[in-house]
């Protein structure tokens, strides 16, 4: 048998387990969050909110977290707290609640929904997602630059035989 999901407390970064990224909301109490969507996030979307992502501008929403989640996984994951202090709960959820209908810059890199959390939670807003793909690319393209450069030397070493 599972283990029951701790209730978060207000204040904890919600992490939600979308199919090919995750989505980031804050729990502000009584069962809300304060998360930033794309206009066309239709809470529990999944897949379908990939594609929302593409547009740069967002609406800070506060919602049931049970809609939000819909049917994907979530756990409480203040993943920073071992580097930065958490600003106190009573500043984190008015921060939440001032901006909740706002219509603000939504950027994939710079501006996205864990940066938002991250922001309120801790005053620096970051995403390691990102930080994640961005590392994994640069390998990737390391990886391709190192064999297209012994491609280049064997064919040298070819041609140079004959």
């Amino acid at each position: 048998m599972r283990a029951p999901i701790p209730e978060p407390k207000p204040g904890d970064l919600i992490e939600i387990f979308r199919p090919f990224y995750r989505h980031w909301a804050i729990y502000v109490g009584d069962g809300y969050v304060v998360h930033l969507a794309p206009p066309s996030e239709v809470a529990g979307a999944g897949a379908a909110s990939v594609m929302s992502a593409l547009t740069d501008k967002a609406i800070v929403k506060k919602e049931l977290l049970y809609d939000v989640a819909g049917s994907d996984k979530y756990q409480v994951n203040n993943k920073h707290d071992d580097k930065y202090s958490p600003l106190p709960c009573s500043k984190i959820i008015q921060r939440a609640e001032e901006l909740v209908g706002q219509e603000v810059l939504y950027k994939l890199t710079s501006e996205n929904c864990e940066h938002f959390v991250n922001e309120l939670r801790y005053g620096i807003a970051r995403s390691d997602q990102v930080r994640d793909v961005v590392v994994a690319a640069g390998i990737a393209g390391v990886g391709l630059a190192a064999i297209g450069l012994i491609g280049v030397i064997f064919s040298r070493n070819k041609r140079q035989k004959q």
